[in-house]
């Protein structure tokens, strides 16, 4: 699958790239935002592109097109494990801190989205965000 067919099938939940970097860079704190969501932009493109970030991906737009929930239960966790795994996929353990960051703070399209969906879209930008700073960009 290309990055392009995974955006279109996220945009119909109403996630778009450029809601999803307004998202990360809701909490950007560094020099150089023009710079830094250019570069996430790409880096964003890439794991999109990505077969196990699509899985991913794919399982959480399945289990909310497959299961009713209301809320976020505080008993429902897949949600969270499929965040987790993205953002540590893309950022190693450091992006765990980031995930949680998102997952407490829920900026931009993140306070929009049903369950899995929110926790799978913050991992992913977590992880964006977490290569990001590893390459040393901020």
């Amino acid at each position: 699958m290309k990055a392009e067919e995974l955006l279109q099938r996220l945009e119909k939940h109403g996630i778009t790239l450029e809601k999803m970097l307004d998202t990360a860079m809701g909490l950007y704190i560094g020099d150089n935002p023009e710079e830094a969501r250019e570069m996430l932009g790409r880096l964003m493109l890439h794991y999109l592109g990505d077969i196990n970030v699509q899985s991913l991906l794919m399982a959480a737009l399945l289990l909310e097109e497959s299961f009713k929930v209301e809320g976020d239960p505080v008993n429902l966790v897949a949600d969270e494990l499929i965040g987790i795994d993205i953002a540590e996929y893309i950022g190693g353990k450091m992006a765990l801190f980031n995930f949680f960051y998102y997952d407490t703070k829920k900026p931009g399209i993140l306070a929009e989205l049903p369950p899995f969906l929110d926790d799978a879209i913050g991992g992913f930008i977590a992880g964006c965000m977490t290569k990001l700073f590893q390459e040393g960009v901020g």
